[in-house]
């Protein structure tokens, strides 16, 4: 008689799928949040630079909820030469009066933020892309590399600024593409000349020799070991050039060389309405405040980041 076993085989149990410690989850939910807590840290450090970023956000806020906030479309027609809050036909108010059209002063001003605040910045980042490569290859390169991009800037800064700005913009038509082009155009060549001041500062450092001992490629040194350490001089100037920016978009509209109507334009509601200031300046008055206010901050950012540098 034989004994037979029966044979059972074990039963593979898994284990159970570790889930992340609660505090290690709020980390890499928060993650994308630290360099913004980071950078208000720093500029509680300023109150100027407090002030002005509050001025900017109002606007970034003001245009991002500008579908939600605006009391009526920006082109609709209803009472012209309404006074600031006069009745709407519809039951509502006028808050800050009526163009000669009859459109809403307020709403038009809500949705013309988001025509400046899509631009500007648009407009000078491509100006700071465009001349920080040149500035990089100007200080960092040398020879003629530096004598022929220094002779074109020179060329380019001996123009008038506003004169540069209208002949692109006739030679190519108004648009918003045109007035980037334009506003890249004549504001790389300062850059440029920004830049390779630092670069050929920063060329001659121990972190960029070793890079170089490293055997790195010149793009690497350019954009990993020297870019970085000339970031401060270089913010301040982008919160500087973005209130010359704007400016330049209002100069623009005010000229009839902005965004064609009936979109609203900051500047080319000041233009539309400049003939009647006399009897109802609240539709030239609104939009002049909008761009001194929103020009003011980003000139008080760039004041605080420059005070916050110093100290440290």
């Amino acid at each position: 008689m034989t004994d037979t076993t029966t044979i059972r085989p074990e039963i593979a149990t898994q284990p159970p799928e570790a889930t992340p410690p609660r505090g290690r989850l709020r980390d890499r939910l928060l993650a994308p949040l630290r360099p913004l807590g980071s950078a208000l840290a720093l500029l509680r450090e300023s109150p100027v630079a407090m002030i002005g970023a509050g001025l900017v956000a109002f606007w970034v806020l003001v245009a991002i909820l500008a579908p939600w906030i605006a009391p009526y479309p920006p082109n609709a027609q209803f009472v012209p030469f309404a006074p600031p809050l006069a009745p709407h036909p519809d039951g509502g108010i006028f808050l800050l009066g009526a163009d000669h059209l009859g459109r809403d002063v307020l709403s038009r001003v809500i949705w013309g933020s988001r025509t400046v605040l899509f631009y500007a910045p648009l407009a000078t980042g491509c100006a700071f892309a465009v001349g920080i490569v040149m500035g990089l290859l100007a200080g960092y390169k040398r020879g003629i590399v530096d004598d022929v991009l220094s002779r074109l800037s020179d060329l380019i800064l001996s123009f008038p600024v506003l004169v540069l700005y209208v002949v692109v913009i006739t030679t190519f038509g108004a648009s918003g593409l045109n007035i980037v082009l334009a506003v890249t155009f004549a504001s790389a060549p300062g850059i440029m000349r920004i830049v390779r001041g630092l670069v050929l500062d920063l060329r001659n450092r121990d972190y960029v020799a070793a890079a170089q001992t490293r055997g790195e490629s010149t793009w690497r040194i350019m954009f990993v070991e020297i870019l970085p350490n000339a970031r401060g001089p270089l913010v301040v100037d982008a919160c500087l050039r973005m209130g010359y920016t704007i400016i330049t978009i209002g100069v623009l509209g005010f000229l009839g060389l902005g965004l064609p109507p009936p979109d609203p334009d900051w500047g080319g509601m000041v233009n539309q309405t400049r003939a009647m200031a006399t009897f109802a300046p609240h539709m030239t008055i609104v939009p002049v405040i909008a761009i001194s206010s929103l020009v003011l901050g980003f000139n008080l950012l760039a004041d605080g980041i420059r005070e916050i540098s110093l100290k440290d």
